[in-house]
């Protein structure tokens, strides 16, 4: 069968092209050269509850440590407390003079990764999977994410209320950012810099990464 045989049959039927859906990367690599901590997005766009569901829901198909399973995820959207979790997070601390985010492209959407266990180094090890698989989805979704560890804890978990001790956020929507990676040598600088409005984000190059 030719590899255009279903977009002839749709335009043949309903006299029209085919809608084209515009997806980002097919394979690991693509999604992980898209994958990247965005700290600006566009108020435009609405993350839905649905999407954040959607981008949770890869964690009931990851690996974790002794399958103990602990990780629970309390969900935020503009309309049910974004407002209220701005001001307890930090985003850019390497770059302090730029107090990011800038004023109107702050995120309105957030994923809170809390634990049912005391933490450890498993749930530790289970968190860092949950955030890159679901960092991977959203950006399979056009979406893009940021991953902060920054944030008054003790403020956050009474001011919505949160049964669980909350380990990390997620902030998700759709990014206004140019971004870079930069190789460089394991010896390097690696803090991120901006420079003409693109944010450059220094990586060590791969093949300075094994030992033998």
């Amino acid at each position: 069968m030719a590899d255009n045989y279903l977009e002839k049959r749709y335009e043949e039927t309903l006299g029209c092209n085919k809608p084209k859906v515009k997806r980002i990367g097919h394979t690991v690599d693509q999604l992980l050269l898209h994958s990247r901590s965005c700290r600006g997005y566009n108020k435009n766009y609405i993350v839905s509850r649905a999407e954040l569901e959607r981008i949770v829901g890869v964690c009931s198909r990851i690996p974790s440590g002794c399958n103990q399973q602990v990780l629970r995820y309390f969900l935020v959207t503009k309309d049910t407390g974004a407002d209220q979790v701005l001001p307890l997070i930090r985003m850019g601390a390497a770059l302090p003079e730029l107090h990011l985010p800038f004023p109107g492209t702050e995120p309105e959407a957030f994923i809170i990764c809390c634990t049912a266990a005391a933490e450890s180094k498993l749930v530790d090890v289970d968190l860092g999977i949950a955030l890159q698989s679901m960092a991977l989805k959203a950006v399979e979704m056009g979406l893009n994410t940021l991953m902060i560890g920054a944030f008054n804890r003790e403020k956050l978990k009474a001011t919505l209320h949160l049964p669980m001790e909350p380990l990390m956020l997620m902030a998700v929507g759709k990014g206004t950012e140019r971004i870079e990676l930069v190789p460089v040598g394991s010896d390097a600088p690696r803090a991120y810099y901006r420079h003409d409005g693109t944010h450059y984000v220094p990586k060590v190059r791969a093949s300075e990464l094994l030992l033998n």
